[in-house]
């Protein structure tokens, strides 16, 4: 880099940042120009406290989720839930959020009609209920010690790839995920029913009430952090009953989540220095799909 009075730099001759002429300059010489078009910050996106927590409320409570389903099967593993009890409550739960899924909805579009939801539903209560005696002996050789591994994992992985930004439907990746930590929980259960019950909250936990939070974030925005606040409230003390040191560590973890990460985050972006000019790669705004064809 040198200046417009550099030795190798003839006034007489004008500095142009081409590349298809030859210059008397060095390839590498630059004039004073260059830095008028530093630019700074100008893509950075300004986040405020209460909305980053508003956000993450989405996390925490699908981390609550996961408690509660936990705490199900715990309970149920200990004979302390009957899985008719479960059943019927399951299904309450699935009328109730079914109608206000389609309150919400109001007079928008439907891909669907309720008569193909209906068909849906009976399809996989059908199958379920058929297949619960295969999947209760489907980990028999298997340890328990690995069974339990396994869901751990699984229910790991459906946290971390879970699409927090477009929820509805459940990524597949993620639903998989948790079906398959469902599938090797329910199999260390005492019979065929509660394998049924289990996997029916599994459905209603990880695959319908995603997409019922989803349209009351849409639809209700006010409904969705009492939403969050009550699962989270029902995560901790469903563990609690059951282990009181891991709902202390369930509500530390939440509080960190939800309080104090978008602080960090806010504080942090204070501290971001992005610069842009003439050195960045070219950007491509034009539509090129047409070439695409």
């Amino acid at each position: 880099m040198g200046a417009d009075s550099g030795p190798g730099a003839p006034a007489a001759v004008p500095w142009r940042k081409v590349l298809y002429e030859r210059q008397p300059f060095p390839d590498n010489y630059v004039d004073r120009r260059f830095l008028e078009e530093l630019r700074r910050n100008i893509r950075v996106r300004q986040y405020r406290y209460w909305a980053v927590v508003r956000e993450t409320g989405l996390i925490a409570q699908q981390v609550s989720c996961v408690a509660v389903f936990l705490t199900l099967w715990s309970c149920m593993e200990q004979g302390d839930l009957v899985p008719s009890a479960v059943l019927w409550v399951c299904l309450g739960c699935a009328l109730l959020g079914y109608g206000l899924y389609e309150i919400l909805g109001g007079a928008c579009v439907r891909e669907r009609t309720r008569l193909a939801d209906l068909q849906s539903a009976t399809i996989f209560l059908a199958f379920t209920f058929g297949f619960s005696p295969v999947l209760k002996t489907l980990t028999e050789s298997v340890s328990t010690d690995t069974v339990y591994a396994m869901s751990a994992v699984m229910l790991l992985a459906h946290l971390v790839s879970f699409p927090y930004a477009q929820p509805s439907p459940p990524g597949s990746l993620s639903l998989n995920a948790a079906l398959f930590a469902s599938v090797c929980l329910a199999s260390r259960l005492p019979g065929a029913l509660h394998t049924f019950t289990m996997l029916s909250c599994a459905l209603l936990v990880f695959a319908l009430w995603p997409c019922l939070l989803h349209r009351m974030r849409e639809k209700a925005e006010w409904s969705f952090p009492w939403a969050a606040v009550l699962v989270c409230l029902a995560g901790v003390g469903g563990l609690g009953s059951l282990w009181p040191e891991g709902a202390l560590l369930l509500s530390l973890a939440l509080l960190t989540l939800t309080l104090l990460c978008p602080l960090l985050l806010v504080h942090l972006q204070r501290h971001k220095d992005n610069i842009h000019g003439p050195w960045d790669e070219a950007e491509i705004r034009e539509d090129l799909s047409r070439f695409l064809n």
